[in-house]
């Protein structure tokens, strides 16, 4: 199998870093200085406050062109736009594997909706210069596997071909047959909480703020009772149907914990703020929310 790794950001250098390394013939596509220092030192890796620092030689590509078995995007919401245009003219499937909550419809618009698998890589990390950073425990290591499904959620070859490929990479992936409410559902969580965090100044700010903390839950709320679908996972479904004050209290303890501080809630740059409003724009207009 083939792979282009769309987008040399914390996500897509550590997943095309550990392709390569697991045999895969895997490139990265950068750009401007990214592609310079990918060049000369292959993608940097190093956990958390740790002075080693692993250099990966992956292939690095300025431009998509070529054949590809499977181009995975990793990317923010607001810039899948320009790069649809850039893909509709190669051949292979994309696999999209990022925030979205607009559904399948204008991906496969673009570029042909055969084409078309979503996931999400549910890991995180900084950039440290050209040091991407990350938590020893991690997507490819974490208990919760990694959601990929079709838009129709279907368990075809391909992506039964697609899992297994990650999974012997070491990736610890899986066939998700309700991608498409899981990005949904996971946006209706993400949004509320992440504006809420950036306007408090923080995870720890916003804990110590118990109104704000009953502001944001509303808003979960009202996101999730606006889905066409019910959430998924289903435990997301406690957040409507639990009481108010104990999800509050939990919520609180949540924010006030290493995972919170750790997850990249306090990222409030420019990217996060423009990811975070167009997420919310795509839960306006592909639910009921008005």
């Amino acid at each position: 199998m083939k792979l282009l790794v769309y987008g040399a950001g914390v996500l897509g250098s550590r997943f095309a870093a550990r392709l390569y390394e697991a045999g895969l013939d895997v490139s990265l596509l950068a750009r401007g200085e990214r592609m310079d220092s990918l060049r000369r030192h292959g993608v940097q890796l190093a956990e958390e406050n740790s002075t080693v620092i692993k250099r990966i030689p992956v292939p690095v590509r300025e431009h998509p062109a070529g054949g590809y078995d499977l181009i995975v995007v990793l990317v923010r919401t607001h810039q899948v736009d320009a790069v649809l245009e850039s893909l509709a003219g190669l051949e292979g499937d994309v696999l999209f594997l990022h925030n979205w909550a607009a559904g399948p419809e204008p991906l496969g618009a673009v570029i042909g909706h055969e084409r078309v698998l979503l996931g999400f890589p549910a890991d995180g990390g900084t950039m440290d210069g050209d040091v991407v950073r990350y938590r020893a425990t991690n997507f490819m290591t974490r208990r919760v596997a990694m959601p990929i499904g079709e838009p129709d959620g279907r368990t075809t070859p391909r992506l039964e071909r697609i899992v297994e490929a990650f999974r012997t990479a070491g990736v610890n992936a899986k066939a998700e047959p309700k991608m498409d409410a899981w990005l949904k559902t996971h946006a209706a969580f993400e949004v509320p909480l992440g504006q809420a965090v950036h306007t408090a100044g923080g995870p720890a700010a916003l804990a110590d703020d118990p109104d704000a903390v009953r502001d944001m839950l509303r808003l979960m709320r009202q996101n999730l009772a606006a889905m066409p679908a019910p959430p998924v996972p289903r435990g997301f479904a406690a957040l409507r149907t639990l009481p108010e004050g104990l999800l509050v209290a939990t919520l609180r303890r949540f924010l006030r914990s290493p995972t919170a501080v750790h997850s990249g809630l306090s990222d409030a740059s420019p990217a996060t703020t423009a990811e975070l409003a167009r997420l919310a724009e795509q839960i306006r207009a592909h639910t009921k929310v008005r």
